[in-house]
């Protein structure tokens, strides 16, 4: 059944290697269950918007990440995406403050946003515009993706998440390297040996997951992380703590009755148009813009990692991919979410040998297991989840190996995404400057038949993105 649903031979790949990946990547992701209604309800934890966005986070993701693995068979896993659920965010707060509603009714108002952004996608990607648009993405802005994608994950890995470095100053260990061992001990004061904790959990686990991979050991990455956080649970009880003390007391129970009275199908349209037609407009092709190339540029750095890449740098079956993300967008703005997109951290799932949908399947089944074991999945310590990010990230970075440093237009494009997305946290904000760059440098040394009108006219939408507030 399995193999005539997700042709796993001709993969070159195995139901136990599919589960190992599929758990892989969702321990590596797992962390947006309980970060995305903190940035969408401004971390008002416990409260009834607060558990529907919990819960229309596990559906969401759940049944993207399903419907990626059975229609696109495909290792892919799709969630509300970082940096988007605080533009949402940030979107609801702007509607509370023209309409002057509370921040709980401009939610609806944020969701219609979503869900014809949704539907655009939908019908962009049924009539493979989406399709075209990828193959006129250059073969080095391509190849610039993955890696840039590589130090996205390392820098998630390495800032917030285990403390090694954020906008802290002195409360971190960058810290030791800028202002002095003892300066910063004393700023971190008693925060200083949890910190500590994070960073040895972080390169404990990086290192086991490094030393497991060069043995060639399967299931490296998730040993690692499991190597992780025993570790961080040992320190934390040396250090007077109790790691498993959140399970005292933890309900098991769904909030489905939150979901269904705060966000189920609460869409706000006549907000749309207290806030202004064009404004309105400005915002839906702003996330249209922002998905578009985030979850193209994810799906192929993934895919070129997993070698799912034709000889014309193209994945098979692309479209599907997408269709499942479009879909999973309107999904999530059905039960209360921002836009749902295809993860980095699947990255996670390929490199422990996931190729087919199943490794999708998997991730989606623990997903939906969420609901009922979330303060079990809550156990995994951030700094566990770091070391997976930064290793599969260093294996990503050797995509630039194969870019050629001869053409200039390829270097500079490259150069200044990988800049470009590490500045501004966006995968979609560094493809929009590589086709810009790539584009005005081909034109300036005499070759511009080179670069396709496609080509041009996306780098022409990203200036006026870029520039002109478009």
């Amino acid at each position: 059944m399995l193999e005539k649903v997700f042709k796993l031979k001709e993969n070159h790949t195995n139901v136990k290697t599919e589960v190992i990946a599929g758990l892989a990547t969702f321990m590596t992701m797992a962390y947006i269950v309980q970060l995305n209604p903190n940035l969408l309800t401004n971390f008002a934890v416990g409260t009834p918007l607060w558990n529907a966005v919990f819960m229309a986070t596990i559906l969401s993701a759940f049944v993207g990440t399903i419907l990626m693995g059975l229609l696109a068979n495909k290792p892919f896993a799709l969630a509300p995406g970082m940096g988007l659920n605080s533009y949402f965010a940030s979107v609801v707060a702007g509607i509370a403050a023209v309409t002057g509603l509370a921040y709980e009714e401009a939610f609806g108002g944020g969701l219609a946003i979503i869900l014809i952004s949704g539907i655009l996608f939908t019908v962009l990607t049924v009539l493979k515009i989406r399709e075209k648009i990828v193959e006129a993405i250059p073969k080095s802005v391509r190849l610039g993706i993955s890696a840039g994608i590589g130090l996205m994950l390392v820098n998630i890995g390495l800032s917030t998440n285990a403390a090694v470095y954020y906008d802290g100053g002195s409360q971190t260990m960058i810290g030791f390297f800028t202002d002095g061992a003892s300066v910063t001990k004393a700023a971190m004061g008693s925060a200083y040996p949890t910190i500590i904790l994070y960073i040895i959990t972080m390169f404990v686990g990086l290192f086991a997951i490094a030393a497991l991979n060069h043995k060639k050991v399967k299931g490296s990455i998730l040993i690692g992380m499991v190597v992780a956080a025993v570790v961080y649970w040992i320190g934390s009880f040396i250090l007077g703590g109790n790691p498993f003390a959140s399970l005292s007391g933890a309900s098991f129970v769904p909030p489905f009755k939150d979901m269904f009275d705060m966000t189920f199908l609460k869409f706000n349209f006549n907000t749309l148009f207290k806030m202004g037609f064009l404004s309105a407009i400005m915002t839906i092709i702003s996330f249209c813009m922002v998905d578009m190339f985030d979850t193209i540029g994810t799906l192929l750095g993934t895919a070129k990692k997993a070698n799912m890449l034709n000889e014309k740098g193209e994945m098979p079956d692309m479209n599907k991919a997408m269709l499942a993300d479009s879909i999973a967008t309107c999904v999530g703005s059905v039960t209360g979410t921002s836009t749902v997109t295809t993860f980095i951290e699947s990255a996670a799932g390929v490199e422990e040998g996931g190729r087919t949908g199943l490794t999708s399947v998997i991730t989606g089944i623990c997903f939906l297991a969420c609901m009922f074991l979330a303060p079990i999945a809550a156990l995994i310590p951030a700094p566990a989840t770091s070391a997976a990010l930064v290793f599969v990230g260093v294996l990503m970075i050797s995509a630039l190996k194969e870019v050629d440093y001869t053409d200039v237009s390829a270097s500079v494009s490259v150069v200044l995404m990988l800049i470009f997305m590490m500045v501004t946290g966006g995968i979609g904000n560094g493809i929009g400057i590589g086709l810009i760059a790539y584009s005005i440098v081909k034109i300036c040394t005499g070759k511009a038949k080179e670069v396709s009108i496609l080509t041009l006219v996306l780098s022409v939408l990203f200036i006026g993105k870029f520039f002109i507030a478009f």
